[in-house]
Protein backbone atom coordinates (compact mmCIF):
# COMPACT_ATOMS: atom_id res chain seq x y z
CA UNK A 1 0.00 0.00 0.00
CA UNK A 2 2.88 2.41 0.72
CA UNK A 3 3.86 2.33 -2.97
CA UNK A 4 0.42 3.78 -3.76
CA UNK A 5 0.80 6.79 -1.45
CA UNK A 6 2.77 10.01 -1.62
CA UNK A 7 2.93 13.07 0.63
CA UNK A 8 2.29 16.62 -0.49
CA UNK A 9 0.81 19.81 0.94
CA UNK A 10 -2.81 20.90 0.71
CA UNK A 11 -2.28 24.67 0.55
CA UNK A 12 0.27 27.46 0.86
CA UNK A 13 2.28 27.56 4.08
CA UNK A 14 4.48 30.34 5.45
CA UNK A 15 7.04 30.79 8.23
CA UNK A 16 9.62 33.41 9.19
CA UNK A 17 13.06 33.07 10.71
CA UNK A 18 15.40 35.85 11.81
CA UNK A 19 19.16 35.66 12.23
CA UNK A 20 21.47 38.62 12.99
CA UNK A 21 19.09 41.12 11.48
CA UNK A 22 18.34 39.15 8.31
CA UNK A 23 14.76 38.06 7.79
CA UNK A 24 14.00 34.79 6.00
CA UNK A 25 10.43 34.28 4.76
CA UNK A 26 9.77 30.65 3.81
CA UNK A 27 6.81 29.83 1.59
CA UNK A 28 5.57 26.42 0.45
CA UNK A 29 3.30 25.91 -2.56
CA UNK A 30 1.63 22.80 -3.99
CA UNK A 31 2.75 22.61 -7.66
CA UNK A 32 2.19 20.33 -10.64
CA UNK A 33 4.41 21.75 -13.39
CA UNK A 34 7.46 23.90 -14.07
CA UNK A 35 5.18 26.54 -15.61
CA UNK A 36 3.38 26.64 -12.27
CA UNK A 37 6.73 27.19 -10.54
CA UNK A 38 7.78 29.97 -12.93
CA UNK A 39 4.51 31.81 -12.40
CA UNK A 40 4.82 31.68 -8.61
CA UNK A 41 8.47 32.83 -8.63
CA UNK A 42 7.59 35.68 -10.99
CA UNK A 43 4.78 36.86 -8.70
CA UNK A 44 6.93 36.61 -5.57
CA UNK A 45 9.73 38.65 -7.12
CA UNK A 46 7.19 41.36 -7.96
CA UNK A 47 5.70 41.28 -4.48
CA UNK A 48 9.07 41.19 -2.69
CA UNK A 49 10.91 43.36 -5.21
CA UNK A 50 13.24 44.84 -2.59
CA UNK A 51 14.31 41.50 -1.07
CA UNK A 52 17.98 40.52 -1.36
CA UNK A 53 17.46 36.93 -2.53
CA UNK A 54 14.63 34.65 -3.70
CA UNK A 55 16.05 31.15 -3.24
CA UNK A 56 14.06 28.03 -3.94
CA UNK A 57 13.85 24.32 -4.56
CA UNK A 58 11.08 22.15 -5.91
CA UNK A 59 10.18 18.57 -6.60
CA UNK A 60 7.61 17.68 -9.25
CA UNK A 61 6.26 14.19 -9.93
CA UNK A 62 5.11 11.40 -7.64
CA UNK A 63 5.73 8.38 -9.89
CA UNK A 64 9.27 7.05 -10.29
CA UNK A 65 12.05 9.62 -10.00
CA UNK A 66 10.59 13.13 -9.62
CA UNK A 67 12.17 16.11 -11.35
CA UNK A 68 13.70 18.77 -9.15
CA UNK A 69 15.68 22.00 -9.25
CA UNK A 70 17.54 24.15 -6.73
CA UNK A 71 18.41 27.84 -7.03
CA UNK A 72 20.73 29.87 -4.78
CA UNK A 73 19.80 33.20 -6.41
CA UNK A 74 23.16 34.84 -5.74
CA UNK A 75 23.90 33.27 -2.36
CA UNK A 76 27.18 31.30 -2.15
CA UNK A 77 26.83 27.99 -4.01
CA UNK A 78 25.17 25.29 -1.95
CA UNK A 79 24.10 27.54 0.93
CA UNK A 80 20.44 28.09 0.01
CA UNK A 81 18.81 25.89 -2.65
CA UNK A 82 20.47 22.70 -1.42
CA UNK A 83 19.41 22.98 2.25
CA UNK A 84 15.90 24.00 1.13
CA UNK A 85 15.70 20.91 -1.09
CA UNK A 86 17.14 18.78 1.70
CA UNK A 87 14.14 19.58 3.86
CA UNK A 88 11.72 18.58 1.11
CA UNK A 89 13.56 15.26 0.94
CA UNK A 90 13.63 14.85 4.73
CA UNK A 91 9.84 15.16 4.91
CA UNK A 92 9.44 13.09 1.72
CA UNK A 93 7.28 15.71 0.01
CA UNK A 94 6.28 15.57 -3.66
CA UNK A 95 4.87 18.27 -5.95
CA UNK A 96 6.03 21.05 -3.67
CA UNK A 97 7.86 24.34 -4.28
CA UNK A 98 9.73 25.88 -1.35
CA UNK A 99 10.84 29.51 -1.66
CA UNK A 100 12.87 31.36 0.98
CA UNK A 101 12.99 35.13 0.55
CA UNK A 102 15.83 36.91 2.35
CA UNK A 103 15.92 40.51 3.47
CA UNK A 104 19.55 41.21 4.34
CA UNK A 105 20.07 42.68 7.81
CA UNK A 106 23.58 44.07 7.43
CA UNK A 107 25.55 41.25 9.05
CA UNK A 108 27.08 38.42 7.03
CA UNK A 109 26.16 34.99 8.30
CA UNK A 110 28.92 32.93 6.70
CA UNK A 111 28.45 29.64 4.89
CA UNK A 112 27.30 27.59 7.90
CA UNK A 113 25.03 30.39 9.07
CA UNK A 114 23.35 30.66 5.70
CA UNK A 115 22.86 26.90 5.42
CA UNK A 116 21.29 26.81 8.88
CA UNK A 117 19.05 29.80 8.19
CA UNK A 118 17.63 28.47 4.90
CA UNK A 119 17.25 24.99 6.35
CA UNK A 120 15.52 26.22 9.52
CA UNK A 121 13.14 28.57 7.70
CA UNK A 122 12.09 25.80 5.32
CA UNK A 123 11.62 23.29 8.12
CA UNK A 124 9.44 25.76 10.04
CA UNK A 125 7.20 26.25 7.00
CA UNK A 126 6.92 22.48 6.50
CA UNK A 127 6.10 21.88 10.15
CA UNK A 128 3.32 24.47 9.87
CA UNK A 129 2.00 23.05 6.58
CA UNK A 130 -1.07 20.90 6.06
CA UNK A 131 0.63 17.71 4.85
CA UNK A 132 -1.68 15.20 3.19
CA UNK A 133 -1.32 11.70 1.76
CA UNK A 134 -2.62 11.08 -1.73
CA UNK A 135 -2.99 7.84 -3.63
CA UNK A 136 -1.42 6.91 -6.96
CA UNK A 137 -4.09 5.58 -9.30
CA UNK A 138 -4.39 4.17 -12.80
CA UNK A 139 -7.09 5.59 -15.06
CA UNK A 140 -8.94 3.12 -17.29
CA UNK A 141 -11.75 3.19 -19.81
CA UNK A 142 -14.13 0.29 -20.30
CA UNK A 143 -16.58 -0.10 -23.24
CA UNK A 144 -19.39 -2.64 -23.24
CA UNK A 145 -22.95 -3.37 -24.32
CA UNK A 146 -25.73 -2.35 -21.95
CA UNK A 147 -26.75 -5.94 -21.17
CA UNK A 148 -23.38 -6.40 -19.42
CA UNK A 149 -23.99 -3.49 -17.04
CA UNK A 150 -24.56 -5.65 -13.95
CA UNK A 151 -21.39 -7.68 -14.50
CA UNK A 152 -19.31 -4.56 -15.12
CA UNK A 153 -20.67 -2.78 -12.05
CA UNK A 154 -19.86 -5.81 -9.90
CA UNK A 155 -16.21 -5.21 -10.76
CA UNK A 156 -16.38 -1.44 -10.34
CA UNK A 157 -18.01 -1.50 -6.91
CA UNK A 158 -14.69 -2.37 -5.26
CA UNK A 159 -13.73 0.13 -2.54
CA UNK A 160 -10.46 1.01 -4.31
CA UNK A 161 -12.26 1.93 -7.57
CA UNK A 162 -13.69 5.36 -8.33
CA UNK A 163 -15.93 6.01 -11.35
CA UNK A 164 -15.10 9.32 -13.07
CA UNK A 165 -17.31 9.40 -16.18
CA UNK A 166 -20.32 7.58 -17.63
CA UNK A 167 -21.46 7.79 -21.25
CA UNK A 168 -24.45 5.91 -22.62
CA UNK A 169 -25.60 5.94 -26.22
CA UNK A 170 -28.34 3.55 -27.24
CA UNK A 171 -26.99 0.11 -26.30
CA UNK A 172 -23.33 1.17 -25.95
CA UNK A 173 -21.73 2.16 -22.65
CA UNK A 174 -18.44 3.78 -21.72
CA UNK A 175 -17.12 4.23 -18.19
CA UNK A 176 -13.87 5.86 -17.10
CA UNK A 177 -12.61 4.90 -13.67
CA UNK A 178 -9.60 5.16 -11.39
CA UNK A 179 -8.19 2.21 -9.49
CA UNK A 180 -5.45 2.07 -6.88
CA UNK A 181 -2.26 1.28 -8.76
CA UNK A 182 -1.45 -1.87 -6.77
CA UNK A 183 -4.97 -3.24 -7.47
CA UNK A 184 -4.92 -2.60 -11.22
CA UNK A 185 -3.84 -6.10 -12.20
CA UNK A 186 -6.71 -7.59 -10.20
CA UNK A 187 -9.23 -5.36 -12.03
CA UNK A 188 -7.70 -6.17 -15.42
CA UNK A 189 -7.98 -9.89 -14.69
CA UNK A 190 -11.62 -9.57 -13.64
CA UNK A 191 -12.53 -7.75 -16.83
CA UNK A 192 -10.62 -10.32 -18.89
CA UNK A 193 -13.21 -12.88 -17.78
CA UNK A 194 -16.05 -10.83 -19.27
CA UNK A 195 -16.50 -11.36 -22.99
CA UNK A 196 -17.22 -8.39 -25.25
CA UNK A 197 -15.78 -5.93 -22.70
CA UNK A 198 -13.01 -3.68 -24.03
CA UNK A 199 -10.71 -2.29 -21.35
CA UNK A 200 -8.14 0.41 -22.14
CA UNK A 201 -5.44 1.87 -19.90
CA UNK A 202 -5.28 5.68 -20.15
CA UNK A 203 -2.62 6.90 -17.70
CA UNK A 204 -1.24 6.82 -14.17
CA UNK A 205 -2.19 9.82 -12.03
Amino acid sequence: MQDDIYKTIEKVSEAQYKEKGSRFIALLFPVRSEDNVKSIIHDLKKEHYNATHHCYAYTIGHIGEPSYRINDDGEPSGTAGKPIYGQLLSFNLKNVLAVVIRYYGGTKLGVSGLINAYKTATRMAIEDACIVEKTINNLFQVRFDFELMNEVMQVLKKEYVSIKRNDYEENKCLIEFEVLRSKSEEIVNLFAKLHSVRLSFIKTI
